[in-house]
């Protein structure tokens, strides 16, 4: 990966940047394994706890005849773009190995330790992990619909912060979060996992835990009042507890 952004002599063949014409989404994502090293090597902190699958997009700049990399992810329905730097490999495999490369050691990516990375169960856990609109959201929200609030969705309550809450009242300043027992370490429903792979998930749901309690500070301390329901709660109850904060804050 080089950084030298000066213009050169010849423009780089179509073969190292350019992917072949009409292929299909499931050729590109065999593509960009192959390159990553695996499936679950393209993993990126997505936020929230959540993660999600980038993938290596290559640009070539034509009045300085190079060729640029840009790591890509999709959250919540927007995408995401991060600049790795410039390639000059020959061929777009090699190219897009060395971008992978720079996105690992610039620690972009979520590295799984190699006892998940081999479990399918892990795999089909963190696939089934929906960043948004789960049941338990969806059933709260048509609560608070049913209530006559009307609210924003998947919002970030600080644009300053890199965290999303499930619904938010921007006036009012209450961020809502529906968090999954499993994900979230509920204090009721939570089981530690056992096995090759309970390292892994020990470290991965408390650090959801700090996450959390992080989140939740620093917006209290910037005058937002955070509620909190777990899945396992009917969204009638959690629903009932974010409409008095909203009400409570409206007479203020």
């Amino acid at each position: 990966m080089t950084q030298n952004s000066t213009w050169r002599e010849s423009r780089p063949a179509d073969a190292a940047w350019r992917g072949t014409k009409g292929r299909s989404a499931k050729a590109g994502s065999v593509e960009q394994d192959r390159a990553a090293g695996g499936h679950e090597r393209r993993l990126v902190d997505a936020g929230d706890g959540r993660v999600a699958h980038a993938s290596v997009e290559l640009k070539l700049l034509p009045k300085q005849r190079r060729i640029r990399a840009y790591l890509r992810w999709s959250r919540a329905g927007k995408t995401h773009t991060t600049y790795l730097g410039e390639v000059d490999r020959p061929t777009r495999a090699e190219n897009l190995r060395a971008a992978w490369d720079t996105a690992r050691a610039k620690e972009l990516l979520v590295e799984p330790d190699a006892s998940w990375a081999s479990s399918p169960a892990s795999r089909a856990v963190m696939k089934a992990n929906k960043p948004r609109d789960t049941m338990p959201e969806l059933a709260v929200r048509s609560a608070l619909f049913g209530m006559g609030l009307r609210y924003r969705v998947g919002t970030r309550p600080l644009p300053s912060l890199r965290r999303t809450a499930d619904v938010v009242f921007p006036r009012e300043r209450v961020a809502v979060f529906v968090d999954g027992c499993f994900w979230h370490g509920c204090p009721d429903h939570h089981r530690p996992a056992t096995g090759q792979t309970s390292a892994f998930w020990s470290e991965k749901i408390s650090a959801n835990r700090a996450r959390d309690a992080d989140t939740n500070r620093q917006l209290i301390d910037e005058g937002w009042v955070v509620i909190r329901g777990w899945e396992h709660e009917p969204a009638q109850v959690v629903a009932a507890r974010i409409r008095e904060a909203v009400l409570q804050r409206r007479e203020r």
